[in-house]
């Protein structure tokens, strides 16, 4: 459930407890004060009726006596019994009279009560009727007048309480959609924005209006947002630099390892004519010099990586051809075993594949176990190259980050033959084409890295 709707529940909620609690008290008061004065005329009218039969005839009253007073004291719309020397007479239903009612008027009092009959209410008045103000006759006369008009009204007047109840509840939920909109604009707001900054786009900012908590909220957010990008952008600055320094480093170092690594060449040719202890030390100096020359050239490489400048220069080839001159030139074909059907033709920078390949395969023969094994097929639009070893596979830790520059599996392992960039040059180059390289344990053991490179409709 969305905060709005949350909102929007709970102000509907309190406006129909509200509506609810104003119109019923409005009601309730209103209907009270209507049969409460209609009650009030009828019983001074009523009153005034029978006091005006002041005198009366000497007691007992006879039968047409009674029916007589009943008739004068009963209106357009009310009937009227009277009682005497028990004795009754009118048209009035002795039913309507109560006998709490009864009782009152036999005490000397007026009463009067609201009573239930058929399908209305109506209003029944009692008392005494007297020969002169202070001596009783012994006649009681009720008399009783329809509330039909009174419960009409009453009834209207419950519509209407209705009525603007629900226009005010419907009032109510428009002002609370248009607060909650209002309040959670800011809300909405901040959300985008942390969205934006979550994207990569550290000049997201959300304004500030006002000064509540979400004015608050948002100077803060603001605040850290400002932060966040400066110290990204610092970030960024020493990573080019370092980037840069590298790069310069390396070409620096390329003309100075081209001149050692002449010199190295001539003294491993000479290293048979040599004494024990120069000659090992000759083909030592031969040894670091082209390991040293490898990392930097690996560095460059990477560097062009991360600056952009690394480009393909794709050409249609037999995809057979380039993967097994790889292997005849580092001299692999005779500790691989390889299935290459020929007649697979891609678009692809035969030099990038050279690399990929031959990193694959040095890392299998040098981390894993024999034999291993190269094979190729297609697949889905793409060339599918596999690199399987028999040794024992890579660690669940590693996995994740076979692929990182530098990175080595044994931590106590100080120096390798390796750059330690080699598997990461090989994935950006599976990248650079539009491809993947993927690495995984198999089942029957040793490790398998996977190439997936388009046939040539992304290049």
């Amino acid at each position: 459930m969305t905060l709005r709707l949350r909102l929007l529940l709970a102000f509907g909620f309190l406006s129909i407890v509200t509506a609810v609690a104003v119109a019923g008290a409005g009601y309730v008061r209103a209907r009270d004060a209507i049969v409460q004065r209609a009650q009030d005329t009828a019983v001074v009218e009523i009153t005034n009726r029978v006091e005006e039969l002041y005198p009366l005839s000497p007691r007992p009253p006879t039968t047409a006596v009674l029916e007589r007073i009943a008739g004068r004291v009963s209106g357009r719309t009310d009937a009227a019994i009277a009682y005497g020397n028990g004795q009754s007479a009118g048209s009035m239903s002795p039913e309507m009279i109560t006998p709490e009612l009864r009782a009152l008027v036999e005490s000397g009092r007026v009463g009067w009560q609201r009573v239930a009959h058929g399908d209305s209410v109506w209003l029944v008045v009692g008392m005494q009727l007297r020969i002169t103000p202070t001596e009783p006759s012994g006649i009681e006369v009720y008399v009783v007048r329809p509330f039909t008009s009174e419960s009409e009204f009453v009834s209207e007047l419950a519509f209407n309480a209705w009525l603007i109840g629900s226009a005010g509840l419907l009032l109510a939920l428009a002002l609370g959609f248009l607060a909650a909109r209002g309040v959670l604009r800011p809300v909405r707001a901040l959300q985008l924005a942390a969205w934006k900054l979550g994207q990569g786009d550290l000049t997201a900012r959300v304004p500030v209006r006002g000064r509540d908590e979400l004015a608050s909220v948002a100077t803060t957010f603001n605040s850290t947002a400002s932060s966040l990008e400066h110290h990204v952008g610092q970030l960024r600055r020493m990573e080019a630099d370092a980037r840069r320094f590298v790069a310069d480093v390396s070409h620096e170092l390329r003309t100075p390892l081209a001149a050692m690594t002449a010199v190295t060449d001539v003294l491993d040719a000479e290293t048979a004519a040599l004494p024990g202890v120069a000659g090992q030390a000759a083909r030592l100096v031969n040894r670091e010099t082209q390991n040293l020359t490898r990392l930097v050239n690996d560095l460059i490489e990477v560097t062009r990586f991360d600056s952009g400048t690394a480009a393909l220069a794709p050409d249609d080839v037999d995809v057979a051809e380039v993967v097994l001159s790889c292997l005849r030139l580092r001299g692999y074909l005779t500790k691989v075993t390889a299935s290459l059907p020929s007649g697979i033709r891609a678009r692809l920078d035969p030099r990038r594949l050279d690399v990929i390949v031959a990193n694959l395969v040095g890392n299998a023969l040098r981390h894993g176990a024999p034999p291993v094994h190269v094979t190729l097929s297609v697949a889905d639009g793409h060339v599918v190259i596999r690199v399987a070893d028999s040794g024992e596979g890579l660690p669940d830790e590693v996995l994740p980050h076979v692929f990182a520059r530098f990175y080595k599996a044994d931590s106590a392992r100080g120096r390798s033959e390796g750059s330690g960039l080699g598997l990461a040059i090989a994935w950006e180059n599976a990248r650079l084409h539009g491809g993947t390289l993927d690495a995984a344990n198999r089942p029957e053991g040793g490790a398998v890295f996977t190439l997936r490179l388009p046939l040539g409709g992304e290049l």
